[in-house]
Formats: structure tokens, sequence, C-alpha cells
């Protein structure tokens, strides 16, 4: 028995620091295009909580959340779209109030659709208009696949509806023309970006904000620039935690301060230096030149609320299946 008790407290011993390494690492199941800012985030948390691992990956944030719900064992989301994570709430892996658990309804940072042309801007494009133009093609991912591409999209379309004095006809007819001229649809932002750059396909790519200037950054303001359309569309990045997983492994403390560490005046201030729109008031006055004004719309504004734009535009059949099936 004295013998069997020894095994036992050996075995406890052994599982024990098991136990405690699950609990200091994550997964973070992120957009394709926040490669390098979650980079700089993991490393600058890391530093704070010694002993942590943060993993990544990165995709559509659709073909994320289903690969979550199909075994994808993330413990956190940052994603690009309210819609992937409402997906997440309906299948069981995180909470329904997920909003509330996070400042500004858990969206740490913002963006927008933007332009990016090549060098002198060659074909003159400076609007929404430019782009259902024969003479313009236009470059962005799919929007079956990515929520990138659905903001653009969506912006495209309160575009036209202003445009248009909401005459839905003549709204569907110009974003089908620019859907048109779409030679080559990637499933992903990154994907999008190197069709644009490296295979220099396209006279302009439709992507964040964020991804333009990392862009013009990365390959040189004389090879590209950016341009900022009259309006566009508000694009958050929704975070949560995903509960069924970080109960699992036992990471939701972890998990919550992580998401956290993104409000903080450090994460936002690296968000800042990735080109994305933050809501600390320091952070963004100081950083303040480096953002153009521009007039943003609101999906609940323009078309009702996310649910509203799930059912009218994503569902099966509906407005964006008849647009992208006219290609």
């Amino acid at each position: 028995m004295k013998r069997l008790l020894l095994i036992g407290a050996a075995l406890a011993a052994l599982a024990a620091p098991l136990s405690a390494n699950a609990a200091d690492k994550l997964l973070n199941a992120s957009y394709d295009i926040a490669r390098e800012l979650f980079a700089a985030e993991n490393e600058a948390f890391v530093k704070q909580h010694p002993g942590v691992t943060v993993d990544q990956s990165h995709g559509g944030t659709s073909k994320q959340a289903r690969a979550i719900v199909e075994g994808l064992e993330a413990d956190v989301v940052t994603f690009n779209q309210v819609t992937d994570i409402d997906f997440l709430v309906k299948n069981g892996f995180v909470a329904e109030d997920w909003q509330k658990k996070f400042p500004n309804n858990a969206s740490p940072f913002y963006s927008f659709p933007s332009f990016l042309v090549r060098a002198g801007n060659p074909k003159n494009i400076k609007d929404w208009d430019d782009l259902a133009r024969d003479d313009v093609k236009v470059i962005f991912p799919n929007p079956k696949t990515s929520g990138n591409a659905r903001y653009t999209y969506l912006a495209a379309t309160a575009y036209a509806k202003e445009k248009f004095g909401g005459d839905e006809a003549k709204v569907k007819e110009f974003v089908t023309k620019i859907f048109d001229n779409v030679p080559v649809f990637d499933t992903g932002g990154r994907a999008a970006t190197t069709t644009f750059v490296e295979r220099e396909i396209g006279d302009v790519i439709i992507t964040f904000e964020a991804e333009t200037k990392a862009i013009a950054k990365q390959y040189g303001t004389d090879n590209f620039q950016q341009v900022v359309p009259s309006v566009s569309l508000l694009a958050e990045f929704p975070v949560a935690i995903v509960d069924k997983v970080a109960e699992k492994h036992g990471t939701q403390e972890l998990a919550k301060n992580y998401l956290d560490f993104l409000y903080a005046p450090e994460g936002q201030k690296i968000a800042a230096e990735f080109g994305h729109r933050v809501l600390d008031e320091k952070v963004a006055a100081e950083f303040k030149d480096q953002f153009p004004e521009i007039r943003l719309v609101k999906v609940e504004d323009v078309f009702g609320g996310w649910p509203e734009v799930s059912k009218e535009h994503f569902s099966e059949g509906g407005i964006l299946d008849s647009i992208y099936g006219n290609r």
C-alpha cells in the first residue's frame, strides 16, 4: 500500500508541471494579414509574462472560424469580422456576451478599406467610382473566405447606396462591375497582396489601411502610394476568448490577460505602429499625423447591423452570391 501511495505521489508530481505548462501557452487564431502585428504584440506580451508562449495561426477569418469548429484548438481569436465570432458562438465555442467582456464591443483598434496604387497613380484612381471603370483592374480577396474582402464589398455597396440614392438595382450593377474588374480572387488578404505586389497584377489593391501602409513601407513609397477614398466603412477588429478551448486548456486567465494587453498603452502603440487606428487617446494623438482624415460609415447605420448583413448579403443565395455568380 505504501509503495502504491509513493507511486501515486510521483505520478502526481509529474503531472503537475504538465498542467502548469499547458496553462502557460496560448494559440491565437487571427486574420490573414496580421502576422507582423501579432509577432510584435506577442513579443511584448511575453516579455511581461516570462515563461509564457503565444503561438499564432493566420488565415481568412471565416476559414479560421470553421477550423476551430473542426478542431483547431485556439484559446483566443483576434478576427476582423464580428460574424465569424458569432459563428463560434452558434457552435458553442464562445460566450454569447463576448462583446461585453472587453471595451469598445471587444474591438481594441480599427481600420477601413483603403486603396494602394502603383507609383505615380498611372490610372488616376481617386475614389470608388474609378474601380468600376473598364480600364482598371482591381485586386481584393474572395469575400467568401476573407473578412477583409467582405469589408471591401460592404464599403463599395455603402458608397453606391449614397451615390444612387438607395436605388438597389444601380447599387448592384455598380458593385458587380467592380467584381468583374477583379482578375483573380485569392483566399485571403496576404495572398492578394502577393498577387498585386510580387505578381504585379492589377492597378489597385483594396485592403485595410493598415495593410496599405505596411506594403508601402516594406516595398517602398517610390513603388506604391496610398489613396484614401472619400468615404469608407468602419472595420472593427473583434477579439474573444474561445471559452470551450480555454476551459479545456486551463488558460482562461492568461487568455484574458493577453486580450487586455491589446488595450493597454504598449499594445495600442504597437497596433498604431503597424498602421491601425487605436482607442487610447494619448497613443492616438502621438500618431495623429500618420492618419489622414476620412469619413467612416458604420454597418449598423447603413445596413442595420451584422445580423441583417449576414442574412441579406452573406447567406446562401444572398446578394453577394448573385453578384459573385455574375462574374
